[in-house]
């Protein structure tokens, strides 16, 4: 089996770029160490590597089926699904008292990358269950909790979150189902909702759903949404089950990728309503299903991050080994042929896809590092600013990596040429899972409109001014290695005209909103252009700064680090001046085009 990540890139990343050994200096995670972190990384690369990626393939080929009303799976992710629960990974970021670890949010994140990297249809299961765990954690009741939390920590309840309508996607405003409210405090629910992942499987007792509905009589748009937990099977004050709820298995819909996990059609109240229990307060649901959304975004860009770096690890491995032509210079045909990674182009799609991947996961695991700044600081001061370049980067860390692992991705087919469009090898199913990446949790549309309409100027701009200041401290940084000079001064003037453009495009909003934000996307992709150069610009300077007194692999692998950030600096950064051009111009032919002219 291909090597599915490189644990010498978490060591490098975790314990040199991110220095998370630090973490222990706050209170909640002073029981840990690195040797703590080092175990249960090794513990999820374990259970990555005997329950996860055995089964990659056949879960595609044999994707769930509908039988008499529920959905089947194979039966190698029940296996999955209980390792994972087993080795506590679950509830790992939870308090003590509440059987958790109090685990890190970046080794969690970095523990999980294995999962992904190994079968991200499988995972999909598990990642969601710890996102509706994590909610119910912070905003329902004591009773709540107690009723529904244990068996989700325990894998004998799963978690979902039910959002989307068959006719309203990302327009969370106009959804149809209602909430009726009964004398005991209960609400019955009415409704349909589709792609909702892990709806329904054969995996755990009991599905615990988070479904957002409308109260008769609430506002019109999204400040009359609630929140509800509706589980599959009603849950007793003792924690055992009761009575079927009223919650309908419609369908499932069949996907290019991530195949293994069941994308469903879910009817809720087609006989007496199906039983809900309000979280929080009443036309607030929104606010509330915003952590689990977000911390989703986080994990959709960290899910692309590891399908990308399996792909490039893949390809890799197949240069090396394909032998096929001759270079250039070599006249005589009879010598022997070489391996492809001595073909200038095929390094250069190697080196491409590096960028993207190893970019991709230290990108992920710098937001999960701010998660942990934010939920453990003793500083009110540190944790605001946590919190606050965390909203601002949310955007990108969802979009960057899933854009931009779909060409790593390709990239990857492309090495492998015909043999990658085969499915004797991984190369063509990776890119089918990774394909999804760019729409849920938020179509890269949707996250552009979030950072232009609204992140930018949240809360007077004090995300921006932060993102600001840690760029131009990662530039003075740069500065004392000679060979990071010039792209030091690229980013800083990359930051410069990012500034300049920013006011213009909010000026452009101020005269016209909607022409104003019709080239959003543009500027999602520039904005996450130059934050994927701060991350590489401070890759580079601490690989640099190692390179002294590294001797053999460590010394390639840090060699391998600089060469990556040159790359992106050479060829990737550059390609955001032609979109500061059009953005600064206002750019107006595809805003003024008309319906009519499509005929």
């Amino acid at each position: 089996m291909t090597q599915l990540l490189n644990p010498r890139d978490f060591e490098f990343l975790l314990y040199e770029f991110l220095d998370c050994e630090d973490l222990v200096k706050y209170p909640r995670y002073e029981d840990h160490s690195c040797e703590t972190f080092d175990e249960i990384l090794r513990t999820a690369r374990k259970i990555a590597e005997e329950k996860f990626a055995p089964h990659y393939r056949k879960g595609d080929e044999e994707e769930p089926r509908f039988e008499n009303g529920a959905a089947r799976l194979i039966p190698e992710t029940k296996a999955a699904w209980d390792a994972v629960a087993e080795a506590g990974f679950l509830s790992a970021q939870h308090d003590y008292e509440q059987g958790g670890i109090q685990l890190p949010a970046v080794i969690h994140a970095a523990a999980m990358a294995w999962l992904n990297a190994a079968n991200i249809g499988t995972s999909a299961y598990h990642f969601l269950s710890i996102g509706a765990a994590n909610l119910i954690r912070a905003f329902s009741t004591d009773d709540q909790i107690a009723r529904f939390l244990p068996a989700m920590r325990e894998g004998r309840a799963s978690g979902t979150m039910a959002l989307t309508e068959p006719d309203q996607g990302s327009a969370l405003g106009d959804i149809r189902t209602t909430a009726e409210p009964q004398d005991d405090g209960t609400y019955r629910l009415f409704g349909a909702k589709m792609f909702i992942t892990g709806g329904d499987q054969d995996l755990s007792e009991n599905i615990v759903h988070l479904v957002l509905a409308k109260i008769k009589g609430a506002p019109a748009g999204v400040k009359g949404i609630s929140l509800f937990i509706v589980p599959k099977f009603l849950v007793n004050e003792d924690g055992s089950l009761g009575e079927r709820n009223d919650v309908v298995l419609a369908g499932l819909l069949h996907k290019m990728g991530y195949r293994n996990a069941t994308s469903t059609v879910l009817n809720f109240g087609e006989e007496r309503g199906a039983t809900g229990y309000l979280v929080g307060e009443p036309h607030k649901g929104l606010s509330y299903m915003f952590q689990m959304m977000n911390e989703a975004r986080i994990g959709v860009g960290a899910g692309a991050a590891a399908l990308a770096y399996r792909g490039f690890l893949e390809s890799l491995e197949y240069a090396r080994e394909r032998p096929q032509g001759r270079l250039p210079s070599m006249k005589d045909l009879t010598t022997k042929q070489v391996a492809i990674i001595e073909h200038a182009d095929v390094r250069r799609m190697l080196l491409a896809q590096k960028c993207y991947a190893e970019g991709s996961l230290a990108l992920c695991l710098f937001a999960a590092r701010l998660v942990d700044t934010e939920r453990a600081s003793s500083d009110e001061i540190e944790r605001s600013r946590a919190s606050a370049l965390l909203d601002l980067l949310t955007p990108v860390v969802k979009s960057w990596p899933s854009k931009w692992g779909c060409r790593s991705n390709d990239l990857a087919i492309q090495i492998f040429g015909g043999a990658g469009y085969t499915r004797e090898y991984n190369v063509e199913q990776l890119y089918r899972d990774q394909r999804l990446n760019p729409i849920h949790e938020g179509t890269e549309g949707v996250q552009a409109l979030d950072l232009l309409g609204r992140k930018l100027c949240q809360n007077a701009g004090e995300g921006l001014e932060l993102f600001y200041r840690e760029l131009g401290e990662a530039v003075e940084a740069a500065r004392a290695h000679d060979e990071l000079c010039s792209l030091a001064d690229q980013l800083s003037a990359a930051s410069k005209g990012l500034q300049t453009l920013t006011q213009s495009l909010l000026a452009q909003i101020d005269r016209d909103v909607d022409r104003g934000l019709s080239n959003a996307t543009l500027f999602l992709d520039l904005f996450g252009g130059i934050v994927m150069g701060y991350i590489w610009l401070g890759q580079a300077s601490v690989a640099t700064a190692r390179l002294a007194t590294a001797h053999g692999e460590v010394k390639a692998f840090y060699r391998g680090k600089i060469q990556a950030a040159r790359y992106y600096f050479e060829w990737e950064l550059p390609k955001i001046e032609a979109d500061a051009s059009l953005l600064a111009d206002g750019a107006s032919v595809p805003f003024e085009m008309q319906d009519a002219w499509f005929c």
